[in-house]
């Protein structure tokens, strides 16, 4: 599962368990919630010390790099994938 993927999953689980965002979002642009996405996603990402990847998680980033060191070439970068989900 990609990493927007991922994020899609944790949303839709978030939407089930609280009723609504604890911020008002419908003001932001498409491009403007992706970008909070991303700077929240970073944020935990600066915090990956206190995050456990559970052992089916580290099973699949080991069939995920098995996979990329059989075929590197394979894929689009982050930032061509970037562009085309913000439509630039």
């Amino acid at each position: 599962m990609s990493r927007f993927g991922s994020l899609c999953c944790l949303l839709k689980s978030f939407s089930m368990s609280q009723p609504s965002l604890p911020l008002d979002l419908s003001g932001l642009s498409i491009p403007q919630r992706v970008q909070l996405v991303e700077q929240i996603w970073d944020s935990i990402v600066d915090e990956e010390q206190a995050f456990e990847l559970t052992s089916a998680q580290k099973k699949e980033l080991e069939t995920r790099i098995a996979a990329h060191r059989a075929a590197p070439n394979r894929g689009q970068s982050w930032e061509a994938v970037k562009q085309e989900l913000l439509g630039e």
